[in-house]
């Protein structure tokens, strides 16, 4: 989760319950290091500490934490990774915490291209069936754009097909040809019986 979401109780309670979390560490966090544990060689792991959180609001997660310190390979910025996980690996602590912003950017696409405004329905069934379709219709563009070989961004093909939904063409022709006339007549598409 995001470090902007900074709630000792609720880490708490996770970790009461037997869930895990992986976060970000404020920068004003004030905590006492419990154990210094020897990262792993030749990795991106500066530091793997047991930590126990002290201030005013320590006293909701009285457990003990873990604070991995890590070089982020893609940008070079030192960070500090929270979490209640005393067993993974530091690089794999690490690797979850990189693994959350594809998450980020997935929901953003998912957001910004199919326009889930309000829901049909509001029952779960309803609400779980018009999300699958979303994800159902995302995947297909994915697919699209893979295949297209027109060179749009992701978003002006899911614009472009919007406005073409109503018009009668070959996929994969118009993928490779968008801005063909399309035929005036669609071809009868349904077979002969042989009576």
């Amino acid at each position: 989760m995001d470090r902007g979401y900074n709630d000792y109780e609720q880490y708490g309670n996770w970790t009461m319950e037997g869930v895990f979390f992986v976060t970000r560490l404020k920068r004003n966090t004030l905590f006492h290091v419990i154990e210094e544990m020897v990262p792993p060689s030749r990795r991106h792991i500066l530091s793997d500490e047991l930590i126990v959180l002290t201030g005013k609001d320590a006293k909701k997660c009285p457990d003990t934490l873990r604070l991995v310190r890590a070089v982020d390979p893609e940008t070079g910025e030192k960070i500090g990774i929270l979490t209640n996980n005393l067993e993974l690996g530091a690089s794999t602590i690490s690797g979850i915490y990189r693994e959350r912003w594809r998450i980020e950017e997935f929901f953003r696409l998912l957001k910004q291209n199919l326009k889930i405004k309000s829901f049909v329905g509001t029952n779960e069934n309803a609400i779980l069936t018009q999300v699958w379709t979303a994800l159902t219709a995302l995947l297909l563009l994915k697919w699209m754009h893979y295949m297209s070989s027109s060179g749009w961004s992701f978003s002006t093909l899911a614009s472009m097909l919007r406005m073409n939904l109503f018009t009668y063409r070959d996929l994969l022709e118009w993928l490779n040809d968008p801005f063909k006339t399309p035929p005036l007549e669609p071809l009868p598409e349904q077979l002969l019986l042989g009576l």
